[in-house]
């Protein structure tokens, strides 16, 4: 299991060097994905829920799909009891296609329930745009990302349409996140990073809200890491009973 530890909001992350041991549990992220890929490509709106009951939208991130989120998924409803509902995407839109996507979806689902979001990646800036800009605000209880590029990541030149533009370090989209945070400052936020993540190369901590470091873990085997499965399971059920 991987070593967590808090931080105090606007402490930069001080990066691992990757090990063997992080580079091993990064490949088998890698081929867990890959056989996860195919599924859970439609969309749910967790139809069972209703009033006052917890609904976690779960959103992956860049070259996934929500199926590669199923462990998650399955840990968040049997620690918390909430329900689930995902969409999955094809690579290349930008964070304000995908944020409107994620309102029609939240759109549908039942009157009453409460909204937790979890991202993945690109998923938790489409998470807090949402919350900031599209009046997310109102029913969404809290956010959370999971290394999140809120920063930016110098390898956004190699990957496809909008979405590599609103990942480029100091893009218009991150600066306007960031500067329109306060609008949405009623919605608690956890950020969750990687101590030595090779994907995302700038900070993944936005600078809102709590934040969360994860050693000898990267990008994508955080997905899967049982501490980082344990924090948003905690955190979903710390909210949901205050």
């Amino acid at each position: 299991m991987s070593t967590v530890r808090a931080t105090l909001p606007f402490l930069s992350v001080e990066r691992e060097t990757p090990s063997f041991r992080v580079f091993g549990r990064e490949a088998l992220a890698f081929a867990r994905q890959a056989a996860l890929l195919c599924r859970d490509l439609s969309a749910t709106h967790a139809e069972h829920a209703k009033h006052g009951d917890d609904v976690v939208v779960l959103l992956h991130g860049l070259f996934a799909t929500a199926g590669v989120l199923r462990p998650l998924r399955r840990s968040i409803e049997r620690e918390s009891g909430a329900h689930t509902a995902w969409f999955s995407y094809a690579p290349g839109p930008g964070v304000e296609t995908l944020a409107r996507r994620l309102s029609s979806l939240i759109d549908r689902l039942p009157a009453g329930v409460r909204i937790h979001l979890v991202g993945h990646s690109v998923g938790g800036l489409v998470a807090r745009l949402f919350v900031q800009e599209l009046g997310g605000h109102d029913r969404v209880v809290q956010t959370i990302s999971v290394a999140a590029p809120f920063r930016g990541t110098r390898h956004a030149r190699l990957m496809p349409g909008p979405a590599g533009r609103d990942i480029s370090p100091g893009s218009a989209l991150l600066e306007r996140l960031e500067r329109t945070a306060h609008r949405a400052s009623s919605v608690p936020h956890l950020s969750i990073a990687s101590a030595c993540d090779s994907v995302v190369t700038e900070s993944a901590l936005f600078a809102y809200g709590d934040r969360m470091i994860v050693e000898h873990c990267g990008h994508n085997g955080l997905l899967y890491d049982p501490a980082v499965l344990s924090i948003i399971g905690r955190r979903i059920r710390g909210v949901r009973v205050c």
